[in-house]
């Protein structure tokens, strides 16, 4: 084991998958308990085929494709917000609405231009081997910034998840903590879009919340061990990737399915020993 480890952390690509994985799985695992508890869970994939379109065409236009997708994604997440807070297009339906909308736009975009090569493939499934010392320093700077304001604002966050009826009526301007978490969870799937792919980065975001949720009752408990489950799967998912040669994003979300069966069944077996 020690002489695996040793191994696994002399790659450089390797080091730096796990100083951006930790972090995105960090900040998806508490993004995602309000978002799946406001019935949100599906934003996560919205966005990425969102993040998807901007990627193929900053890449058919040379340009930086996390400087692209980053406002591009962030701006979809508002016109997210703006499209269910309309009676007439209910939440499911809007980001259904932009997700297919972006992908084909994407897919359009890469066979008028460079059709489906390596990079986009990468874009699509994820890859460790994409990871740049630069993608790693945006990662640092994202999840400082997202951990900080979650931690601000975190009974304001808690309030709006619960009752954002009773939060409105005390004073809480929940439209505002609506739209911090649709763009702090904007911000999170773009970085982690270079690990995990467009196509299984909404593994990170809803796993985790819904694994936790089997076991633990307070909100503080689903939050620490959403964490926790998120943290374990990714290293378990990673070291997997790379003792048998396995994709990593899928990897990482086959540990997340395992954790979230394993916990069901623990929760299941200590409801029936209380009852």
């Amino acid at each position: 084991m020690i002489e695996f480890i040793r191994e696994f952390l002399s790659y450089p690509f390797l080091v730096r998958a796990l100083i951006s994985g930790t972090l995105v799985s960090l900040c998806s695992a508490l993004l995602g308990v309000p978002l799946v508890l406001k019935r949100y869970s599906m934003i996560g994939d919205g966005l990425s085929h969102v993040g998807f379109g901007a990627l193929a065409i900053a890449s058919a236009l040379n340009w930086a494709p996390l400087y692209v997708a980053i406002p591009t994604v962030a701006a979809a997440a508002f016109l997210l917000l703006r499209l269910t807070s309309d009676s007439r297009i209910n939440g499911d339906g809007a980001i259904a609405l932009i997700s297919t909308c972006s992908l084909a736009v994407g897919v359009i975009v890469i066979s008028a231009s460079t059709g489906m090569n390596t990079e986009i493939s990468n874009y699509l499934f994820g890859s460790i081997l994409s990871m740049s010392p630069g993608d790693v320093r945006l990662s640092v700077c994202a999840a400082a910034v997202m951990l900080v304001l979650f931690i601000l604002f975190y009974g304001r966050i808690f309030a709006v998840t619960f009752d954002e009826t009773f939060a409105r009526a005390i004073g809480v301007r929940a439209g505002v903590y609506n739209t911090l978490i649709a763009l702090l969870t904007a911000l999170t799937i773009t970085v982690g879009m270079r690990i995990m792919g467009s196509l299984l980065i909404s593994g990170l975001i809803i796993f985790p919340a819904l694994s936790s949720m089997r076991l633990c009752r307070s909100f503080r408990g689903v939050m620490i061990c959403s964490c926790t489950v998120s943290l374990i799967c990714f290293f378990a998912g990673v070291a997997a990737s790379y003792a048998f040669a396995l994709p990593t994003g899928a990897s990482v979300v086959c540990a997340d399915t395992a954790a979230f069966a394993l916990l069901s069944l623990i929760g299941a077996l200590l409801r029936r020993n209380r009852a």
